[in-house]
């Protein structure tokens, strides 16, 4: 039974690193970007709720829901932010975020 523990914080591991990789080799498009972000979260969520599991508390869980919804604020947020960027420049690539500064 502990072995599938360490194998669910096996999956945890390779989605977060998976996410961070997505960011650091992808910085041309938003999307993937924002995208690795809703991985690196998720990941996190699971390593929180395989954890309440095994120390048998609630904590976890109540912490992953707040970072499910962390991440879907920030999703909406984030696409909300590229529909008006690409509406007004007619791209979403990183490299013209800096437009953005006021």
């Amino acid at each position: 039974m502990r072995i599938m523990y360490l194998e669910l914080n096996f999956i945890a591991f390779v989605l977060f690193v998976l996410g961070v990789l997505g960011i650091v080799f992808n910085r041309t498009n938003l999307i993937l970007v924002l995208m690795s972000i809703e991985v690196i979260l998720l990941a996190i969520s699971l390593n929180f709720i395989i954890f309440s599991f095994v120390l048998h508390s609630i904590t976890g869980q109540i912490f992953s829901i707040f970072v499910l919804t962390v991440a879907a604020a920030e999703s909406a947020i984030g696409l909300s932010i590229m529909v008006a960027f690409y509406k007004i420049k007619g791209t979403i690539s990183i490299r013209t975020l800096n437009l953005l500064k006021g």
